[in-house]
Formats: C-alpha cells, structure tokens, sequence
C-alpha cells in the first residue's frame, strides 16, 4: 500500500459530520484538491478502549475517494472492486455483510440473481401501484401536524412516510410501524451517543439484537404469504422462482433490513435536508412553488445530490492498481464518498449552490453507475417529490425553524431532528 502521509481532515470517524455544515463543506474541498485518494484510519479516542469483538472489526483503514472522475471508475468495474467483502469500513464476515446489507454486499454471479428476483417487486406495475398509496400517506400525514403549527419535521413528517410505503410494501403490520422504526435508528445510529445501547449492552450485541428483532418481524409475515397469490412484495418473493431458484426466508429478512435502511432512512434524510435546504434558499423555494409539476423533478435531482444519504460506500481492490495517482494494492479498502463528489468542483457549476433548476445533474447520490446502482431511486424520487408536493399545497410556509440535529456517522448524512413551523390549518380528516 503506497500511503499518502497528510495532516487531512479524516471523515471517516463519525465526529467529521456532526459540525457544521461549513467546516465539513471546508474540509472536503481540501481533500478534494489533493486531487488524488487519501489513506485513512479509524482514530479511537483517548481513553476508550473497544471490546475485543469490536476492535477486530476496526482495521485496516481505507481509502478515500472524494473525486467523482475516481468514484465512476470503481462503480464501472466491480471484477476490479469488490463489494463482497463488505460495503463499510469495517472488517465483517461474510454472513454479516450480506444479513444487513443483502445483495449490495454481494458480488456476481450471486449478486445478479438475487437483484433478478427481488426486481420483481419494483416492476413499472409494482410502483403504479404505489403512487395512489404514496399521495395517500402524505396526506394523513400532513393532516396529522397540520393544526399545531409546528413539529419535529424528522420524526412527524420526513421519517414516516418512506417507513410506511416500505412496510406496506412488505406487509408488515400497521402495529409494528414504531417498532421498524426503532430498530432501523439502531442499525444505522449505532455511534451515536442518542442511539446508545443501553448500559452494559455493546454496540455489535445491540446491532445484531435489532437486526435479528427486524428478521424475526419479516419471517413472521413471509410465513404466512407462502401459496398466496396477494400482490404485497413478500408474497411476490416468497413466491417467486427465477432460473429454478427461490429465495430463502433469510434471504427475504435480509432484503427487508436493506429496504429499512435504503429505502426508509436515506428518502426520510433526503426530505429532511430538503427542507433546510428550501429554508435556507427561498428564492428556489419559490421557482420551485410557482410550477410544482414543471420544476419538480429537477428539483429532487438537486435534493438528492446536496443531500447524498448514503455518504460513502466501500470496495475492496481484487488486484493491484493504480487510482487517481495512487498505487492501490491487493485487499485494501477504497471508500466513495458520494456526498464529497456530488460537490466536486470539475463536475458541477457553483456546486454548493441549491438550484431547483440545475441541469445538468449527473450526481451519485443513488450510487454509482454500475450493477449496484439503486434499485428504487424511482420510488424515492416519487415519495420525495409528493411529500414536498403536499406540503406546497397544504402548509405553504412551512419551514425550518432551527438547525437541524446530525447523525454522528460517517455512512449515512442523517438528521435527527429538525424543528419547523408553519401556520396551523385545518384537518381534511
């Protein structure tokens, strides 16, 4: 590993994001303009020492890519850059990759017959379906803030409609909504101090204890979906048979912690951030308004690049090469970080600019292009854009009326909280 010795800002450790927006901006753009990967560790701070199960996971260190010319070619070539031996940087077993990543942490062949069986489920069909679903939601939950006047926008309006468009997806209870919910927070906050198992729990016991929770959940439901003919995606998976193959109840667990996490927490951040964005910018705020159709979906692309949920995904090289000037051996671990390139300066006019009209936007918030681009980038562009439709329509002035509450992670740019106001209006109920 040929190692570039620098005093860079490393944001890999989770503290890098939950600061301000403007020193985080400040020090991506400097490693930027390095021009070329950086090697990282994971810094433990003084005086805290990880249990043994935790520190093996903790090696290693990774590469970081900032520039989108260097993250186009890792996603274009996985026979290169492997996603097998997992999509953080953490060193995980396989069994554990795949039971909380599902098949972005698998590489072809399984990878493509997995994606094959579970694409049945996100056919043109499928997602017609969903849209009258989609404008319903959004609706009662609009309805349910609208007379107060103010909110946690997080948890009362951004969090609850992907959470429940991919539980009615999956069948799954209207009783365990609040529980889903919980145990995602858990997956994905494990660093952060709001999220902290409880005293004397570690934090891989309590990922594993929630991730376990949330395949327990699934396997109830997909046992009773066997032999139907209902048009639910469990009852889809569980049935469904490509080239002679079925997937296994862990299979559909698995895929149901990775909807959990893609399909909840990244759409629920992407709203989040979008209203900070809109308050903060009320100039596109109001193109925006004027012609919600019209501007409407470049306006998600710009949402969606500022806002890059999914900070960073992780490869592993195959072999030697040799990456933007740096000498990549065998093993090591390369890190795209998404939201550092959708900012990159050769790629984008004016990136730190928030304009609902930009085009183009050629971002990676999805992914990179390549076998593991997002697989419902289409459902989350629609629940994105008929929430803030919704909202135009129903609390016109809504905006945020605080600084929103980062998650202390380096994986996902999430939000906690965010508080907003508007003015009260009556229930349509």
């Amino acid at each position: 590993m040929t190692t570039l010795e620098t005093a860079l800002p490393n944001p890999i450790m989770g503290a890098f994001w939950a600061r301000p927006q403007a020193e985080i901006e400040s020090d991506l753009a400097t490693l930027r303009a390095v021009g070329q990967p950086t090697h990282h560790e994971i810094e433990i701070p003084e005086g805290i020492e990880l249990p043994p199960e935790l520190d093996m996971l903790a090696t290693g260190g990774t590469w970081v890519l900032t520039k989108m010319d260097q993250i186009l070619e890792v996603s274009k070539n996985p026979h290169l850059y492997s996603s097998a031996q997992g999509i953080t940087i953490l060193d995980t077993p396989p069994e554990f990759n795949e039971f909380f990543s599902s098949m972005i942490a698998m590489d072809d062949p399984r990878h493509a017959r997995l994606r094959k069986l579970v694409s049945a489920g996100f056919t043109p069909k499928m997602l017609n379906q969903l849209q009258e679903s989609v404008q319903d939601q959004a609706a009662m939950i609009v309805d349910e803030v609208s007379e107060r006047g103010e909110c946690d926008f997080v948890v009362d309006v951004a969090a609850r409609l992907p959470l429940k468009i991919v539980c009615d997806l999956m069948a799954i209870p209207d009783s365990q909504l609040d529980f889903v919910f919980q145990q995602s927070n858990v997956i994905l906050g494990a660093g952060d101090p709001e999220y902290a198992p409880a005293h004397g729990v570690d934090p891989l016991t309590s990922l594993l204890m929630a991730g376990g929770a949330l395949a327990e959940l699934m396997n109830d439901v997909a046992a009773t979906k066997e032999g139907t003919d209902a048009d639910d995606l469990t009852s889809l998976l569980v049935n469904a048979e490509v080239d002679g193959e079925k997937l296994t109840y862990g299979d559909i667990a698995s895929f149901f912690i990775l909807l959990v996490v893609a399909g909840n927490e990244t759409t629920r951040n992407a709203i989040s951030w979008g209203l900070t964005y809109l308050t903060d910018n009320p100039d596109q705020r109001k193109i925006w308004a004027d012609d919600v159709e019209g501007v409407g979906p470049k306006a998600i692309e710009e949402i969606v690049r500022l806002a890059s949920p999914v900070t960073y995904m992780r490869r592993t090289a195959l072999e030697d090469t040799e990456l933007g000037g740096a000498s990549i051996a065998a093993g090591d671990k390369v890190s795209m970080f998404y939201l550092a390139a959708n900012r990159d300066e050769d790629h984008f006019v004016d990136p730190y600019r928030f304009d609902v009209r930009r085009d183009p936007n050629n971002h990676v918030g999805f992914g990179g292009p390549g076998p593991h681009f997002c697989l419902g980038a289409h459902l989350a562009r629609r629940e994105i854009f008929v929430m803030f439709r919704e909202l135009f329509e129903r609390l016109p002035d809504i905006e945020a009326s605080g600084e929103p509450d980062p998650l202390e992670s380096s994986f996902i740019h999430g939000v906690k909280h965010l508080p907003a106001t508007f003015t009260p209006v009556p229930s349509r109920r």
